[in-house]
């Protein structure tokens, strides 16, 4: 390994003189490194030319690189600087060693799935990306109810008014999708998580969908004066009544450092207070 991206969240103070550490780290085993500057708003740009990633932030840090590398899954080294770090599973304090290790080759390489979002519009793609977490479509003004038609291997599932609908992948199924009532799904399942937001109907709840399959989405009439997507939380996209969004799971993989079975429950035990006993 010759060359390294060190991606920093600049709301984390912390980050910001660890990156330092860090290259010069790196430099004394002749790995040269450049840094890019992530303020939670930064516009995707593909991540080219380099052997792995480091983030130093959070999840979202962890997303913004993975949806980068997408197109050519290089390693992403996640030192976690957020509050829960279910992706990002490297603590401050032993990227030293997680890091040496990795660079001898004895740390664990864990592939995530993706979700490959295609929009049409009059019959013709007007975008293609992929997310890591989820894809939300939701009205643009809160408190306001959409009308979607959901397909799944070109059946209908589901005619659904609701605020809006989460499609989460096995990793983003403990972020939005949790918190709006949805399972949280073992990351390595080949699944999607499709999970209503106050839906009109009591009777709709979360369903888990094999990955394999198409799902496609389309846009009907509604009160709403306008429709967002959003790919984790970040991608902004707009769409009019007749659009389609297709989602699929993308070919490639993300490729995560050490986040592994046991730090992932280890991050559920501790961050959802899991403990157990009379305050769980």
């Amino acid at each position: 390994m010759k060359k390294a991206l060190v991606i920093i969240n600049v709301s984390k103070t912390e980050s910001m003189k660890l990156s330092d550490q860090i290259a010069a780290f790196l430099k004394t085993k002749g790995i040269h490194t450049d840094t890019f500057v992530f303020d939670g708003f930064c516009a995707d740009s593909k991540i080219t030319g380099y052997d792995f990633v480091i983030t130093l932030g959070g999840d979202g840090t962890v997303l913004f690189a993975a949806r980068n590398t997408a197109h050519s899954p290089i390693p992403i080294f996640p030192v976690n600087f957020g509050q829960f770090g279910f992706i990002a599973s490297v603590q401050p304090e032993e990227w030293k060693e997680e890091l040496e290790n990795f660079l001898q080759g004895k740390s664990i390489l864990v592939e995530r799935s993706m979700a490959n979002v295609r929009i049409i519009h009059n019959d013709e793609e007007i975008y293609c990306g992929n997310g890591l977490n989820d894809v939300v479509l939701c009205a643009k003004s809160a408190a306001t109810t959409i009308s979607l038609d959901v397909y799944y291997e070109m059946q209908l599932l589901c005619k659904l008014k609701a605020d809006g609908l989460i499609v989460g992948t096995p990793t983003g199924s403990t972020a939005y999708s949790a918190a709006a009532g949805g399972p949280i799904l073992d990351p390595s399942l080949n699944a999607f998580v499709l999970t209503p937001i106050n839906s009109f109907s009591l009777s709709s709840r979360p369903i888990v969908l094999n990955q394999d399959g198409l799902l496609s989405i389309k846009v009907s009439e509604s009160r709403a004066d306008g429709i967002n997507l959003k790919i984790d939380g970040a991608k902004n996209l707009e769409l009019t009544v007749g659009d389609t969004v297709l989602i699929k799971k993308y070919e490639k993989k993300v490729q995560l450092v050490n986040c592994t079975a046991d730090k992932f429950y280890t991050a559920l035990r501790s961050k959802l207070n899991w403990s157990g006993g009379p305050h769980a």
